[in-house]
């Protein structure tokens, strides 16, 4: 009888990706120190860089977080003045997310942040969309 052997750390996919994302993150955080902001608060930065007038609970959607988890991100980017936070006119439970002049200044800086994020990982462009629709996919069917 064949005696069963468990995946070796290396062989997990979890592992995988859960080492490869902190290496990812502490690739952002020199570049993303000067502009006084963390990871996750950058990555609010770009979904409102993207699309302004976002409620939080849109906002905490496209990060595939829960609206807990965002506030306390939105508060401290509101503190920093790269943020204002409005009630909906239409719906009061609802606060609305825009960029205040600061926040829409930093977004050039954010550019130059994922040009260095793309070439610190040293991957073609081909390799990076395989990637992306990898991790999409994968995604998606864990969701």
């Amino acid at each position: 009888m064949a005696k069963f052997s468990p995946p070796t750390l290396d062989q997990h996919l979890c592992f995988s990706l859960y080492s490869t994302s902190l290496k990812m993150t502490q690739l952002y955080k020199p570049l993303l120190a000067p502009l006084n902001i963390t990871y996750p608060q950058y990555l609010v930065m770009v979904v409102l860089w993207q699309q302004q007038g976002l409620g939080v609970k849109d906002l905490a959607e496209r990060l595939q977080q829960d609206s807990g988890s965002i506030t306390p991100l939105v508060k401290r980017l509101e503190a920093e003045g790269l943020i204002t936070r409005a009630r909906d006119t239409r719906d009061e439970r609802n606060v609305l997310l825009s960029l205040t002049p600061a926040g829409e200044a930093m977004r050039e800086a954010g550019l130059r942040v994922s040009e260095a994020i793309a070439h610190g990982c040293s991957v073609t462009s081909a390799e990076y969309q395989r990637m992306m629709a990898d991790l999409a996919k994968l995604n998606k069917t864990l969701s």
